[in-house]
């Protein structure tokens, strides 16, 4: 090997092991994050946005975003660490740390009592948040009386998220002509379930795959002996990878709720544990939504008629003087598959290794907390020759797209157009 080669060998495995270590340091510097899909909506990092191109002025916003934080769907998501914990300290097999987490445990599960999926206050504040600064962002879209046509799907923390983003609005401009629905109508694009997907996401090679990761990065047993004080009762009675799974969800999932200030799940963790819990989920959605190669890199396609449907509504809207915008809200199984369809930023990453996945930028933290979402906006010119512009914004960060850029982030939407129809034409079910 040549001077050249190795020097760039060197290079890459040190921006590799730099990007792990960012990561890292991002869980330590806000544990919070490792939660993945149960982060709460931290708000955009970026907090200026790059000025549009001279001449320039925001006129059509065109939405996906999914609900705010919610307690955790099911009875099974609290009763399975509960359980276990519960029948443990009536046989006096709790350590006294044990036994603090059951009734830690207990809080949080009376909390969610009959409330399962349901949207917490936190999470109506956060869709008033982001209605509120997509308002003061680009108040061109949102001046007069415009049309703002908003649907949901049929889940109710969805509606509420929906309907508290458009009190938001219409506080903030009483003229806006607002339309809202949430019908089954709508979830052929809106929540589309493509089976054909589906069926390819776990062949024996990709299950066989994430199997192993998930192997090497268990890091339970440290933490179960801290809970029970017989190592025989915990070994022949209890599951403690479900065990390590369902407290993990739990803890991560407090600071969506009322509780968040009065108590954490967190400190029976160390950051080793942290990370390694945090990589399982990680290498998961990825496998789950990501363009990952040993499922055929097809699962973001799982959303290609919601991205047909908002090209078609944009190319449609985009012809009138005034268009508003077009507000969607649903799940972050839309989101993900959407910002890695569209290849935002990293989110495009087509890979056969699950290790590289930290090293090469995929943070699923950075793309689907509670209540992210997509925004393209849509710009024009003062002089009617000239292209019409669209930036792409996730979680109201400016992003990169696989398309040659006017000025910054923002490109023309002919290319835009082109590039995902011929992408989108080229998916064979």
């Amino acid at each position: 090997m040549n001077i050249r080669k190795t020097m760039t060998l060197w290079l890459l495995l040190i921006a590799a092991a730099a990007s792990a270590q960012d990561a890292q340091q991002e869980l330590k510097e806000r544990i919070q994050r490792s939660a993945s899909n149960y982060y709460a909506y931290p708000g955009p990092l970026q907090q200026q946005l790059t000025p549009a191109p001279k001449g320039y002025k925001p006129y059509y916003i065109s939405h996906y975003g999914r609900h705010g934080s919610r307690h955790l769907i099911s009875n099974g998501d609290y009763d399975n660490a509960y359980r276990p914990l519960k029948k443990a300290a009536a046989y006096g097999k709790l350590t006294p740390l044990g036994e603090d987490v059951l009734r830690r445990l207990t809080l949080i599960r009376e909390a969610a009592v009959k409330r399962h999926g349901e949207l917490t206050p936190l999470g109506a504040e956060q869709h008033r948040e982001i209605a509120h600064r997509m308002y003061e962002r680009f108040p061109e879209v949102f001046k007069g009386k415009t049309n703002i046509d908003a649907k949901s799907t049929v889940v109710i923390r969805c509606i509420l998220s929906m309907e508290n983003a458009l009190q938001e609005l219409k506080a903030l401009n009483p003229e806006l002509n607002i339309t809202h629905d949430a019908s089954e109508h709508d979830m052929w694009y809106m929540n589309f379930d493509a089976k054909d997907i589906s069926r390819k996401r776990w062949n024996n090679e990709a299950s066989n795959a994430l199997n192993d990761f998930k192997r090497r990065h268990a890091n339970y047993s440290r933490l179960m002996r801290t809970l029970f004080n017989d190592e025989q009762y915990l070994k022949d009675s209890v599951d403690q990878p479900a065990l390590n799974y369902y407290l993990w969800k739990q803890a991560g999932n407090v600071q969506s709720t009322e509780l968040r200030n009065e108590l954490s799940l967190y400190d029976l963790y160390t950051d080793q544990e942290v990370y390694d819990n945090w990589l399982i989920e990680n290498a998961s959605w990825y496998c789950s939504y990501g363009a990952y190669k040993l499922n055929g890199s097809v699962m973001p396609f799982s959303q290609r008629n919601l991205l047909r449907v908002m090209m078609e509504e944009a190319d449609s809207l985009l012809q009138l003087k005034h268009p508003g915008a077009s507000l969607r809200y649903g799940h972050e199984v839309c989101v993900m598959p959407l910002a890695c369809l569209l290849e935002m930023d990293q989110c495009g990453l087509a890979t056969d290794n699950l290790d590289e996945l930290v090293t090469k930028g995929w943070l699923n933290y950075h793309i689907f907390p509670m209540g992210c979402n997509v925004q393209l906006v849509f710009y024009r010119s003062k002089k009617p020759n000239d292209p019409i512009l669209v930036k792409a914004l996730l979680n109201e960060n400016e992003t990169t797209l696989p398309l040659k850029a006017v000025s910054g982030p923002y490109y023309k939407w002919s290319d835009f157009r082109d590039y995902f129809l011929r992408k989108l034409d080229g998916y064979r079910e």
